[in-house]
């Protein structure tokens, strides 16, 4: 990997990781299900992972003034929105992945009916996390509502990437971020900004966790492109080189390695930049900016 030099994951993310595991292991085995069900949709959810998103949900309702038990269950649901959409992403129909997080995709392990069908059931577990009685009825609604949009944003940006339809008005540029905005931002926005919303973040904090969230967004799935083009089987856990090999439309196939860099460094910044506002609470969430534009995997 020669495009970006990789610091380690901050400390605090590791930790975190850790709980979000235990908190997504406990529920699924809460759950009253046919066993080959509960199976595979434990292997799609525990199957390894950075638990990047839920834990930006934690970290940015940490950083408004509110604790990680407060933004739990909202963390749980994001995570399983991000599992059922690399469940379905895997499938021979669309991306065709054999591997996953250094395993074998769920497809693979159990068949495409019982990958289609756990996929399915993670979406509608995600949203009745949601309904907990720690949040209160406008809590609810509106993270219920964020999710569904990021939700629909990110299978519309799927289908941007995998099957086209993007507006013939958009410069190549334009439709590139059009994919990138939904496919993968659309997510980690709504994850940093459901922490807002459990911390009952007023107007001036939630702005900027949203705009910190929209801008690592975009950077996230940048560093996924160059990772793609760079990047080793081994090291990244799935197959890389794919994209140019399917013809998909990447930031260095646009504008080339550099620039693209260029791009992942400009958006570290404005990232950074909306946090100002949170001044030293969002110490943590700076060096897990920092982190994300350089990650390697």
């Amino acid at each position: 990997m020669t495009q970006l030099s990789s610091p380690n994951p901050p400390l605090k993310l590791i930790e975190l990781a850790k709980n979000i595991e235990s908190e997504l292991h406990s529920r699924l085995t809460a759950l009253a299900l046919p066993d080959n069900l509960k199976e595979s949709a434990t292997y799609a959810v525990m199957n390894g992972g950075k638990r990047v998103r839920p834990a930006l949900t934690l970290l940015c309702c940490e950083a408004i003034g509110g604790t990680f038990e407060d933004a739990m269950p909202a963390a749980i649901a994001v995570e399983f929105i991000h599992c059922f959409s690399l469940v379905h992403d895997d499938l021979p129909a669309i991306d065709n992945d054999d591997l996953r997080r250094g395993k074998p995709t769920l497809h693979i392990k159990s068949g495409e009916a019982m990958a289609l069908l756990a996929g399915d059931l993670l979406l509608p577990l995600a949203f009745s996390q949601l309904t907990n009685e720690q949040f209160n009825a406008d809590q609810q609604a509106r993270l219920t509502k964020v999710l569904a949009s990021a939700t629909s944003n990110m299978v519309i940006g799927q289908v941007y990437d995998t099957l086209g339809g993007l507006p013939d008005h958009l410069t190549p540029m334009q439709q590139l971020e059009e994919i990138h905005r939904n496919k993968t931002g659309a997510l980690i926005q709504c994850a940093c900004e459901m922490g807002a919303i459990c911390a009952s973040a007023p107007e001036r904090a939630f702005d900027a966790i949203s705009s910190f969230g929209s801008a690592i967004g975009l950077m996230f799935q940048i560093v996924d492109d160059l990772i793609d083009l760079h990047g080793s089987p081994e090291h990244v856990g799935k197959a890389t080189g794919k994209d140019a090999g399917a013809g998909k439309t990447t930031y260095p196939g646009i504008i080339g390695v550099e620039e693209s860099k260029k791009a992942v460094k400009e958006l570290q910044k404005q990232a950074e930049s909306a946090l100002s506002v949170l001044g030293s609470d969002a110490e943590t969430l700076v060096s897990f900016n920092l982190w994300m534009a350089h990650r390697t995997r």
